[in-house]
Formats: structure tokens, sequence, C-alpha cells
């Protein structure tokens, strides 16, 4: 049974059944990329000042 109508059909279906996921992942997608892609805000404000380190500055001067 050479039936190139029923060809296009089973095309159409196995498209149609593809289409949809992927229509659903791409409206998606973008918005979970944008939230994972986001960095954390630095809370750090520069070096802590404390014995330990005040001592390796000392010990680094000239």
């Amino acid at each position: 049974m050479d039936n190139p109508k029923g060809e296009s059909r089973r095309r159409f279906l196995r498209l149609a059944a593809v289409a949809g996921p992927a229509a659903i992942a791409m409206a998606i997608a973008p918005n979970a990329a944008a939230e994972v892609a986001k960095p954390a805000p630095k809370k750090s404000r520069g070096m802590r000042e404390t014995e330990h380190t005040r001592k390796y500055m000392e010990s680094a001067r000239f």
C-alpha cells in the first residue's frame, strides 16, 4: 500500500506530538535560565580586620 496521504498524516501526528511539549519547554526555559543565571549579590565589603589579618599585613610591609 503506497499511500502518500497516509504517510503525510503520520508525519503530521508525529510533529504534533513533539511540538506541544517543545512549545511549553520553550515558554518555560527562558524564565528558568534567567533565574539560574543571576549572580548572588555580594554581601562582603572587603577584607575584615581581625587579629590575624592585621598580623599578616604587618609582616607583609616592606
